[in-house]
């Protein structure tokens, strides 16, 4: 049976975007994963979408959703990827494990740092996949 994850941020427009596709594109055999935004930004960023298109996954029509949306659910992971999400959603009431990673906002810091985020997120994904099978 597939574990599944939540990953959250505050907009749902790049680091909780890119973590909910690598990790289908790369553990979707294992996981069923999803992304929120504790106040959704109506939009992907599209820095975050050109980074995802360079590994040959594509999140063009991906949405921002609001994390009330999944309130309900049950998970086997709850992430947070970055500090205000966290402070906003401290606790995940169906969550069986919840964990923080903060993560920068590439936003400001151009093309590159959506590179650096994705790749960071590849890792830190790879490790929590690991962590859940055991």
């Amino acid at each position: 049976m597939k574990k599944r994850i939540l990953f959250l941020c505050t907009g749902n427009a790049a680091r909780s975007q890119m973590a909910e596709a690598l990790a289908r594109a790369n553990h979707g055999d294992v996981v069923d994963v999803v992304s929120a935004g504790s106040r959704p930004a109506g939009f992907v960023h599209p820095q975050a979408i050109r980074a995802m298109a360079d590994l040959g996954v594509d999140i063009r029509d991906a949405e921002s959703k609001s994390a009330e949306r999944f309130i309900n659910e049950k998970f086997d992971a709850v992430v947070t990827v970055c500090d205000s999400a966290a402070q906003d959603c401290p606790v995940w009431p169906g969550a069986r494990r919840l964990e923080h990673w903060s993560i920068d906002d590439p936003s400001s810091g151009g093309y590159p740092a959506f590179v650096a985020t994705r790749d960071d997120l590849a890792r830190r994904i790879a490790e929590l996949v690991a962590s859940l099978e055991d």
